[in-house]
């Protein structure tokens, strides 16, 4: 097992611009780096927003341009939903998980469960007539990010899209990776020895998560304006995952 680092480095991109449907968001990326004299070496990790991986894919939704359902119409009136984004999010979803008033819980055509199906409203122009969804298949996007920043730069580079995400039983959200590519997801510890030698036999870290969850220190929820933050330092597993790896089997999932 690769020793873990006694300290990483992590920072923000400063002078991403708003992003527009079709941007080149590597080239936009590497020429922010330039700008503020810096540079991506071999290894780093880059988180970066989902938000505006799916600005750019043009997942931005006129609510006035939906037309809800029946179904949508009644989940509306459960949960104190707009039916246009109930709609939206049944669109977005395989199942509902759980759904009371002011809460709408669903399992994601992506594989995991979230509210809302993972649609948002904010740090959008127009937002009260304006949604934006996941983007289409995250763990592709970011490949395809990755394989282009190879090309370019000459490096090897990971990728992370990250979103935020409640969790059960606790309050708050957290960085969570939705796409991942050049790194493992998630790692397998068992067959490791704790510091008395025993042998570790279900630990599993959500690797990919907690780098999310660090760098979402950095970019914040709000106005901040710093979608795509570099982690550095962290060690090369030599092992490429994704972030489907992360999400728990229907048939292992007490709560669902």
């Amino acid at each position: 097992m690769t020793n873990l680092p006694v300290s990483f480095q992590a920072f923000a991109i400063e002078g991403i611009p708003l992003i527009q449907k079709d941007d080149d968001l590597v080239t936009i990326i590497l020429d922010a780096l330039a700008a503020n004299n810096q540079q991506l070496q071999q290894h780093d990790v880059l988180v970066i927003s989902s938000k505006i991986i799916s600005k750019a894919q043009g997942r931005i939704v006129a609510l006035d341009d939906v037309t809800p359902s029946q179904r949508a119409i009644d989940l509306a009136d459960e949960t104190g939903k707009d039916p246009r984004i109930a709609e939206l999010a049944l669109r977005e979803s395989k199942s509902i998980s759980r759904k009371a008033k002011g809460v709408l819980v669903t399992e994601h055509r992506l594989g995991f469960v979230s509210a809302n199906a993972g649609i948002d409203q904010s740090n959008l122009e127009d937002n009260a007539q304006k949604a934006l969804l996941l983007p289409l298949d995250p763990d592709a996007t970011a490949s395809v990010m990755r394989a282009k920043l190879r090309e370019i730069a000459g490096l090897d580079i990971c990728i992370i899209l990250s979103d935020t995400h409640g969790r059960p039983f606790r309050l708050g959200n957290v960085g969570v990776a939705i796409g991942v590519a050049g790194m493992p997801a998630l790692l397998d510890l068992r067959g490791n020895q704790d510091l008395y030698g025993r042998t570790l036999e279900i630990t599993q870290q959500g690797y990919a998560d907690m780098i999310a969850s660090a760098a979402h220190l950095l970019c914040g929820e709000g106005n901040e304006g710093r979608p795509v933050i570099v982690v550095r330092g962290l060690p090369n597993w030599e092992q490429d995952g994704k972030a489907s790896d992360l999400y728990r089997p229907p048939d292992r999932d007490l709560y669902r």
